[in-house]
């Protein structure tokens, strides 16, 4: 497999729904309600999620795809073979709103784990991806590791959760009371895709995730861990950042080598915290 060229391939996609989606969003679109937790999709999830699918199978018509709108279409299974994720439009919500912040995002996995990911922001143009093993690049060329910034007023964090987490969660609302007790800012764009390639480039400084969604995790992932990001599950081990499995094996922290340790102290407060939350 020429994962290069399979880059490419992803790379080409993304900017062609990227097209179709910065010609329509944000404006006049029609939005449906998913599922029953609050998310959305629109008109524009599905005509990027089929040019996105197009492509791929004229160039891996043997492929697995898993995909945001439309589920799953042939192939091998996750434990093995080739499976794509395609999330065509990270920030649907955003978009039906009227805030233009959205990406498009692509993952290939081999057996489960992320070789290859691919994120596109549309309204500027800007494409970030990363091959296992190759490095993470961004539209100036090689992404180097994030930079050192001044921390003396606390670091500017993201937060993801997964759809499923209920606002009476007592581990996400103490890990959020505490991120922002002790973070400058916490950013929650509702595109953690973005998120991912602002820390990838050093725009935020870190990023917990507490049962994050599958689907775009791993591009994400892959493409800060292939700049430099260290990645652990909330316990301090080793994180797997796979689509597969469990809700649960989806929490982590993010940020630069000398940032990770600070974010786990953060997270074990929130949990000596979360026993003596009032209940809502």
């Amino acid at each position: 497999m020429d994962l290069e060229h399979a880059r490419r391939v992803a790379v080409e996609a993304a900017l062609a729904a990227g097209a179709v989606l910065r010609e329509s969003a944000p404006g006049a679109v029609a939005v449906h309600d998913k599922g029953g937790s609050g998310d959305v999709v629109t008109d524009l999830d599905l005509a990027a999620e089929k040019l996105i699918l197009d492509r791929i199978r004229a160039e891996f018509p043997s492929h697995r795809i898993v995909a945001e709108e439309s589920g799953v279409h042939g192939g091998a299974r996750p434990d093995g073979g080739w499976t794509w994720l395609v999330d065509p439009l990270d920030g649907t919500n955003n978009v039906a709103i009227g805030l233009p912040a959205y990406v498009v995002g692509l993952a290939l996995c081999a057996g489960g784990r992320p070789v290859l990911g691919v994120v596109h922001e549309p309204l500027s143009g800007r494409t970030w991806s990363a091959v296992s093993g190759a490095g993470a690049r961004g539209p100036a060329g090689p992404l180097t590791g994030p930079p050192s910034r001044d921390l003396r007023h606390g670091p500017v964090l993201a937060w993801t959760q997964g759809h499923g987490v209920s606002r009476l969660d007592p581990a996400a609302r103490s890990l959020k009371m505490t991120m922002d007790a002790r973070a400058r800012r916490v950013l929650q764009l509702w595109a953690p895709l973005m998120c991912w390639a602002m820390l990838a480039r050093g725009d935020i400084d870190g990023m917990i995730g507490y049962r994050a969604e599958g689907l775009d995790l791993p591009a994400g992932a892959l493409i800060a861990r292939e700049a430099g990001v260290e990645i652990r599950t909330l316990d301090g081990g080793p994180f797997e950042a796979s689509a597969e499995g469990p809700p649960e094996d989806r929490s982590f922290v993010a940020a630069p080598p000398a940032l990770v340790g600070d974010l786990l102290d953060l997270v074990a407060e929130a949990r000596r915290l979360a026993p003596a939350l009032p209940p809502l």
